[in-house]
């Protein structure tokens, strides 16, 4: 269970946990999954084009069933950083406007699609991101794991980062609020913003693992040697009783821990966030915890 942080000298009375019951020896109905589509793997994948010649990437696509009859599963490539088939990648099949099939033969569930990239466009620190995302055709899109995010590039170079390739889930998140340890829990970085040549923000998801609204934090780089993640006084994070105050008319907020800044690594996948966690009471008046809230976003 997530721990509850005291904000003030009123202590809790306690907690109650509802343990649900099953019965072991009942029969239950098996439920038959419906026919989707979708990518295996992360939904953010990363392609390392790294030697000459370089070995190819299969983009991999399953099935939620397995059918008696061949089916077609039709795809679609987009790329917010502009690579080019035919310059920066190849992939067989594919036509200009960027369309593909694959077919999964009756009786498997799998099949996938071979990308190669070009070495001599990844030599100088490039970085791209295909979108591949499952259009309707012989299996419906599964509302899950699509569309994925495949980022091609050269030796890591932490000067050049590309946002996108860090969206998606991390599913290794652990927490030190002032020496109270928490996790492995899942978060994610569900959007992204570029606000500058070597800046921008990031919207995480599920900090602190009870309920919290998205908080979105500042990303630097123009020093590669020292990229930071910072953040503004963001307010109505959750009802004030997710850190143990006396009830939801105290509403929490975050804002930066003064002398602290968190750190990000595009090419390890790593963000620690640093913060200060507090309440407004119903008055307007603030309380601030003192300790410092430390969050490693780790895939």
């Amino acid at each position: 269970m997530k721990f509850i942080k005291n904000l003030s000298l009123t202590a809790l009375a306690g907690l109650v946990l509802l343990l649900a019951s099953c019965d072991k020896t009942k029969p239950y109905d098996i439920v038959t999954p419906n026919s989707e589509a979708h990518f295996i793997g992360k939904d953010v994948q990363v392609y390392a084009v790294e030697t000459d010649p370089v070995p190819s990437y299969n983009v991999v696509i399953g099935t939620t069933d397995v059918s008696d009859k061949d089916r077609v599963v039709k795809f679609k490539i987009t790329s917010p950083s502009g690579a080019v088939a035919g310059t920066q990648y190849t992939i067989s099949g594919v036509g200009a406007d960027g369309t593909g099939a694959v077919t999964i033969k009756a009786g498997e569930a799998l099949a996938s699609v071979t990308v190669q990239a070009i070495y001599s466009a990844y030599t100088t620190g490039r970085k791209d991101s295909l979108i591949f995302s499952i259009m309707e055709s012989d299996v419906k899109p599964a509302g899950f794991l699509n569309p994925m995010i495949l980022v091609l590039r050269g030796p890591c170079f932490e000067g050049s980062v590309d946002l996108n390739e860090l969206l998606g889930d991390y599913l290794n998140t652990n927490e030190d609020f002032g020496g109270t340890l928490y996790g492995p829990y899942a978060t994610a970085i569900s959007a992204v913003t570029s606000t500058g040549a070597t800046s921008g923000t990031i919207t995480v998801d599920n900090i602190y693992d009870f309920g919290w609204a998205p908080i979105t934090f500042e990303l630097d780089w123009s020093d590669p040697a020292n990229r930071t993640v910072t953040l503004d006084q963001q307010e109505g994070i959750a009802g004030g009783t997710t850190i143990g105050a006396p009830d939801d008319t105290y509403q929490v907020m975050v804002r930066a821990f003064e002398g602290e800044v968190g750190t990000f690594s595009g090419c390890t996948q790593k963000l620690t966030l640093k913060m200060q966690v507090g309440a407004r009471d119903a008055s307007g008046a603030e309380i601030w915890i003192p300790d410092l809230y430390v969050v490693d976003l780790v895939r």
